[in-house]
């Protein structure tokens, strides 16, 4: 586990997209990350990217060595689904019921990411909150909230991260390009949503949050 108090010093960001997978030749949630990176965020937030691998794995040596490098305030997980018609914040990561094969056709024996974790991680950070404020900005994105991100690398990445960073994580979905969004438009969405998020975070700095649930 990470030691939240080495956030203080460092305004840093992390934001991931996914690989290729399936049907998904082209992951429109790393193209958008990327696209994001050429926006950036604020002039006082370093903002650092990341391609993920779909693998199981190959997720349990990334995402320390990520937290660890970067010592960030937040970490933004975006990944692609088929089924999202909006830009979808995902509330909570789950640790059980991963049954689905990775890229390495993989699957991890347990079908849970860590042995005795709690059943459930929320984010520390209200994603009705965001929401919100990001679906009142005129923005032109449909936003909404899940509570499901799927028991796939989606919900597996979400769920170790949140637990590194104590609830200081973010797992955002995106449709795929075009359908309806570009590249651009999600780039546009996704900061909107993290500028949000940390704002809601330095708000409520210092506030005890409850984060596992059993």
């Amino acid at each position: 586990m990470i030691d939240i108090r080495s956030f203080e010093s460092h305004r840093s960001s992390v934001h991931t997209g996914f690989e290729p997978f399936g049907e998904h030749t082209v992951n429109a949630s790393w193209v958008a990350v990327q696209e994001l990176e050429k926006l950036g965020l604020r002039h006082d937030i370093n903002l650092h990217v990341a391609e993920v691998p779909v693998e199981y794995q190959a997720v349990q040596s990334l995402l320390p060595s990520l937290w660890k490098q970067h010592l960030p305030q937040l970490v933004v997980h975006v990944g692609v689904s088929g089924m999202a018609t909006t830009v979808t914040l995902e509330q909570c990561g789950h640790n059980q019921g991963y049954m689905r094969l990775d890229n390495c056709s993989f699957c991890p024996e347990s079908r849970c990411c860590m042995a005795g974790g709690p059943d459930c991680i929320q984010s520390v950070i209200d994603m009705d909150a965001v929401c919100k404020r990001v679906s009142s900005s005129g923005l032109g994105v449909s936003v909404s909230v899940s509570k499901d991100a799927g028991r796939y690398l989606c919900d597996y990445t979400y769920y170790m991260s949140l637990f590194m960073g104590e609830g200081r994580s973010a797992f955002v979905h995106v449709p795929p390009l075009g359908k309806p969004y570009s590249a651009e438009q999600l780039a546009r969405a996704l900061r909107a949503v993290i500028l949000e998020m940390l704002e809601l975070m330095e708000h409520n700095k210092g506030k005890k949050h409850c984060v596992h649930d059993q």
